[in-house]
């Protein structure tokens, strides 16, 4: 099979046209893959802002395909159509795992990371977290659910129940994350690099009521504010921007240092949280959700071998939406 592979940290990814196919284990299925979503978490790994875990690795870990092999006790269907997040592995016997909080089991493998991911013909993966897609959305569109909606989703949800959220960084978690807020009638200011007026042009175009550069003062204060941009610096103006009691969420995995700031700017019972990866419950109720809206990415699209284009592209903010690599197979046109 053919994959992207990244062989050392802080170089491109090298193009393997003679990698063996992966073979499904007990509890495992192997998966043709027809679309992967490309993640800022990819380029923490590439980039080495991350440890490496696994090398040679594939990254990728918003994989979209159909089941071709089961291994021994799985009961998925042969050519089911499945997504495959972040959270590749658990346990299922630690704290974490018996009390519902699977996303932070110690032991947890990641897809992309500790686990060979989507950026290639085909993967394996664990069968528990190969999530059944909405038919609404094509492979293409059901990409950028397996993480970005996923991890949007889920720091909506730790926000509470704000009635204005600001979301920092409007990539493709917050376009998706503000589509959901809007459906359940909140109010979202979108903020963004200092003077990027085409990513406040596209947050205003999805319905988001104020777009401002992460500096500037929000039309009124936030109840909420969910960081995307892994910028440490913007805790202390996101927590200058939500009222007594609101909540700032950082929902990267990565993050760059969080810099000194009195302590009025937290007083007021305000309070400053992270999200760490995803649960299954997460991909049931998002995917449910997501068609129910229906939910609607903005998707670019790019073929498997331009997977460093990608990746060069988000590193750049060159887009807006999510960016996904089409992976087509043998006499398919490329």
């Amino acid at each position: 099979m053919r994959a992207m592979v990244l062989e050392a940290q802080g170089r491109p990814l090298v193009l393997r046209e003679a990698v063996s196919d992966p073979v499904p284990g007990p509890g495992q299925v192997a998966i043709r893959i027809s679309a992967t979503g490309v993640c800022r978490t990819d380029l923490h790994i590439v980039d080495g802002e991350l440890p490496p875990e696994k090398m040679p690795v594939i990254p990728g870990h918003q994989i979209v395909g159909v089941v071709e092999e089961v291994g021994e006790g799985v009961e998925l269907p042969l050519g089911a159509r499945v997504g495959v997040p972040w959270l590749g592995w658990t346990c299922g016997v630690c704290w974490a795992c018996t009390s519902g909080r699977e996303n932070l089991c110690d032991r947890a493998r990641f897809t992309g990371y500790h686990l060979d991911g989507g950026f290639a013909d085909r993967c394996v993966a664990d069968a528990r977290f190969a999530f059944a897609l909405p038919a609404a959305l094509d492979d293409l569109h059901a990409a950028p659910l397996l993480c970005a909606g996923l991890i949007g989703h889920r720091a909506l949800r730790i926000a509470g129940d704000p009635r204005v959220v600001g979301l920092y960084g409007f990539g493709a978690a917050a376009h998706l994350v503000a589509q959901i807020a809007l459906w359940e009638g909140r109010t979202v200011f979108a903020f963004t690099r200092h003077g990027d007026a085409r990513s406040q042009a596209f947050a205003r175009s999805l319905g988001a009521a104020w777009a401002g550069g992460a500096g500037e003062a929000p039309p009124e204060p936030l109840d909420a504010a969910i960081l995307f941009a892994p910028v440490g610096e913007h805790v202390p103006l996101a927590l200058a921007a939500v009222r007594k009691g609101g909540t700032v969420v950082c929902a990267g995995i990565h993050m760059t240092d969080i810099p000194s700031f009195p302590y009025r700017l937290l007083w007021g019972e305000r309070s400053v949280r992270s999200v760490t990866n995803l649960t299954r419950r997460d991909g049931f109720e998002l995917l449910d959700l997501a068609a129910r809206i229906p939910l609607r990415p903005k998707v670019v699209e790019y073929g498997l071998e331009r997977a460093n284009d990608a990746l060069t592209d988000l590193r750049g903010g060159a887009f807006d939406g999510a960016a996904v690599l089409r992976v087509v197979h043998g006499k398919e046109e490329r």
